[in-house]
């Protein structure tokens, strides 16, 4: 159902009016609420290439330090990058990593917030897709089999519905 209590036409698919053409999703008739979203994301990568990052000898520098500082910034730009996206005036970004040698691999997990009328999903799967990319950019010279996988939202609040979804 849409905001106006009418059903979406195309299955539900907000993003397209009854003609199937894009637009933007008017969110005008929401309520403002407190908007929270978690994604996580995995890169898997050779033992060797997560020594170096958990070393911190990567040529390019703090490989985790620089992958959060991009990752918040693709969060503050999501409106930027998603054609359809609303652009959104975040209150809080958080990003943190967490290596784990069993599988070689590193998960980034993000957290997005706001006050608003429309939720912060987005922001925080570009965050962590972004953070991902930056990992594997600094760190190709050296691995260029790692590989993104498991990007999901595990967290949604403040709108019609509430998620919460295990990682995987």
């Amino acid at each position: 159902m849409n905001t106006s209590g009418e059903h979406a036409p195309n299955g539900g698919l907000t993003h397209f009016d009854q003609g199937g053409q894009a637009h933007m999703v008017d969110v005008g008739g929401k309520h403002e609420t407190h908007r929270v979203a978690l994604a996580t994301g995995v890169i898997r990568m050779q033992p060797a290439t997560l020594g170096i990052i958990e070393a911190g000898t990567a040529k390019k520098g703090d490989v985790l330090g620089i992958a959060r500082i991009a990752a918040i910034m693709a969060a503050k730009r999501t409106g930027d990058l998603i054609p359809l996206c609303h652009p959104l005036a975040l209150t809080h970004v958080s990003v943190e990593f967490e290596t784990d040698a069993g599988s070689a691999s590193v998960r980034c997990t993000a957290r997005v917030e706001t006050f608003g009328k429309t939720g912060v999903e987005m922001e925080a799967l570009t965050a962590v897709q972004v953070g991902l990319l930056t990992v594997y950019d600094m760190c190709k010279a050296v691995d260029k089999t790692m590989v993104m996988t498991d990007i999901c939202v595990t967290e949604k609040r403040g709108g019609k519905s509430d998620i919460t979804m295990a990682r995987p």
